[in-house]
């Protein structure tokens, strides 16, 4: 069974929503750890989502909810009451439509949002790196990456190219009186920091400087063609910045209220500056905004300005979601019956082998016996097969699995669960 533990914007403050991205490891490694309840895991962290995808074993099914909750709760400190309060769980076939949806940027704070879908593809990666990924898990996910595509191509969500970074400097732009002369600071050298230098470059920045913390400001502006800043330069960079915009995934703040005090009183500092916070955990700390001639806007204004009109999903993008769902679920169906086709297969091919040993004996002319006897059994299999599939996407899957093994005296059962290991390539 599958189940998502989710918090996001919908549910849950930004405060909190910080609190679980900067637990996510610690989380991860907590459901790893359960494998008792958990047969495999997937964490999903972005911005303004936190999410764990579960395939859960028979065994805790009934109580599923409540151990994943507990698990969250033990690695990042937040009490299961504050959780349960601003979580939500979803369980069997809405998974599949709730991650599709998600992937596709139908959920996001920003409708049709580009960077979700890249984010979606590493949370399994990291997921297969810690050999948390199993067959229904991987499924799970390369149908979601398959359907995001479908919505970008099939639809005109995200047409616009429509990201948190983008709204966010249109919600900048009465600031800025010209964005080609705006002296502009990036802080962070991540996939946010590249898309965020798009963004500002397609408004016509051209003065852009970037630090880091981690010592990677030089290839990042080389790469970019842009001005590094050292390590130590960070006040004066800000001092002389009309725009900072941080992005960094940094687990502590990097622009206290001190930093951008002592910035504003150096002199040739610039009178009004507008600090943009892109980062979770916040990269900026909200006293900023006390600071003379600063101005702060960070995810959670972002979010309260968001034109929903020009960012609702269309019809069709839900179409395409639902469908694709549906289609999961029926495949899913069908891997039930699975065991139960390849025992009945095994069963027969093992007695037309047997026959066909006795045909030799007797002097099979040229093979004929042979032929014959494999055209046939691929006959009657076929309609077994099929029916399998039938009965599978009709929820009786079970009917057909007791049905085989009472009639051919076999043992199957239900599909086993395989883990995903991906330093080895094999499942074990």
């Amino acid at each position: 069974m599958l189940l998502c533990f989710t918090a996001s914007h919908r549910t849950a403050d930004f405060e909190l929503l910080e609190r679980l991205e900067r637990h996510a490891g610690d989380v991860d490694a907590a459901l790893r750890a359960r494998t008792d309840a958990f047969a495999g895991s997937v964490v999903l962290a972005t911005c303004n989502r936190f999410e764990a995808y579960l395939e859960v074993t028979d065994a805790t099914a009934a109580n599923a909810a409540d151990l994943a909750l507990a698990a969250v709760s033990d690695a990042t400190g937040v009490a299961s009451d504050e959780l349960r309060a601003s979580t939500a769980v979803v369980h069997h076939r809405a998974v599949a439509d709730h991650l599709f949806s998600v992937a596709s940027g139908l959920e996001s704070l920003v409708v049709g949002e580009g960077e979700i879908a890249g984010q979606v593809r590493r949370a399994l990666e990291n997921a297969r790196h810690h050999g948390s990924s199993t067959r229904e898990l991987e499924r799970l996910f390369q149908n979601a990456s398959r359907v995001s595509r479908d919505v970008k191509n099939g639809t005109k969500v995200g047409s616009a190219g429509r990201s948190i970074v983008r709204l966010a400097l249109e919600l900048a732009e009465s600031r800025i009186a010209d964005w080609s002369t705006a002296r502009i600071l990036l802080v962070g050298t991540g996939n946010y920091a590249a898309a965020s230098l798009k963004a500002l470059r397609d408004r016509g920045a051209e003065d852009v400087r970037v630090w880091s913390r981690t010592g990677r400001a030089q290839a990042f502006a080389l790469k970019h063609e842009i001005t590094a800043v050292d390590r130590d330069g960070l006040v004066e960079a800000v001092a002389a910045s009309d725009l900072v915009v941080t992005c960094s995934v940094a687990p502590t703040v990097l622009l206290d209220r001190e930093l951008v005090e002592k910035a504003s009183h150096l002199p040739d500092a610039v009178v009004h500056r507008l600090i943009v916070d892109l980062g979770l955990p916040r990269n900026v700390d909200r006293e900023v905004a006390w600071v003379s001639g600063t101005e702060l806007l960070d995810l959670e204004t972002i979010g309260l300005h968001a034109p929903l009109e020009d960012f609702t999903a269309t019809d069709r993008a839900r179409e395409i979601v639902s469908d694709a769902a549906a289609e999961f679920a029926a495949k899913g169906d069908e891997f039930t019956a699975e065991p139960a086709v390849v025992a009945l297969r095994s069963h027969v091919f093992e007695l037309l082998d047997a026959e066909i040993e006795r045909a030799k004996r007797r002097g099979d002319p040229e093979g004929q016996a042979e032929a014959a006897l494999r055209h046939l059994v691929g006959v009657l299999l076929h309609t077994p097969s099929s029916r399998a599939r039938e009965l599978a996407r009709d929820g009786e899957a079970e009917a057909f699995i007791a049905g085989v093994n009472a009639v051919f005296g076999l043992d199957s059962e239900a599909r086993p669960t395989l883990r995903i290991v991906a330093d080895e390539g094999t499942a074990s």
